[in-house]
């Protein structure tokens, strides 16, 4: 006796490869965005610090200007535009040192040792033997005096650093008065 079978249908192994293919595509996709949004989260820290120590530069010259350390004539790159605007100011990209005796970054007298990150260790308190010191050796600072007028400039801070093979940069653009 030939027994009547319904209809059986159902995926074949074509389709159910193809959906497979479709759904890995997919997860990998999904993967990829993990990934790039794991590197933005490790990366936060290093923006914030990027424009804390931007604002610090920029702070030192106007403090610098308030209490007159140096002249009008000082806030200048050194070689800068022309070649030889006899500031005090460092051309090009510099390693992330400390302010030297004058208070200001990125001139003559910083500190030759790269800045580090002071974070807590196991016990969770800052200022015991278990810290973790992370030397900043992966960024660097610039710092840009161009004239606007006589007594008008442009004032840019701009840090750069890596997270893992990515490349970052901070920018801070203002604009100082000879006037205090």
């Amino acid at each position: 006796m030939n027994a009547n079978r319904g209809n059986e249908s159902g995926f074949s192994l074509v389709e159910s490869l193809t959906a497979m293919a479709i759904l890995s595509v997919g997860m990998l996709g999904v993967a990829g965005a993990f990934l790039q949004g794991l590197t933005f989260v490790k990366g936060s820290a290093y923006d914030i610090l990027a424009r804390e120590k931007a604002a610090e530069a920029i702070e030192s010259v106007f403090t610098a200007r308030d209490t007159r350390t140096i002249t009008w004539a000082q806030i200048r790159n050194v070689e800068g535009e022309s070649g030889a605007d006899g500031g005090i100011f460092t051309d090009g990209a510099l390693p992330l040192t400390s302010a030297g005796a004058d208070g200001m970054v990125n001139t003559a007298d910083d500190g030759e040792d790269p800045e580090s990150l002071v974070q807590p260790g196991i016990d969770g308190l800052l200022g015991t033997d278990d810290d973790v010191i992370q030397p900043l050796t992966n960024f660097t600072r610039e710092v840009e005096i161009s004239d606007i007028g006589l007594t008008l400039r442009q004032l840019r801070v701009i840090i750069r650093y890596t997270v893992g093979s990515d490349e970052r940069e901070f920018v801070i653009t203002t604009l100082i008065s000879s006037y205090a």
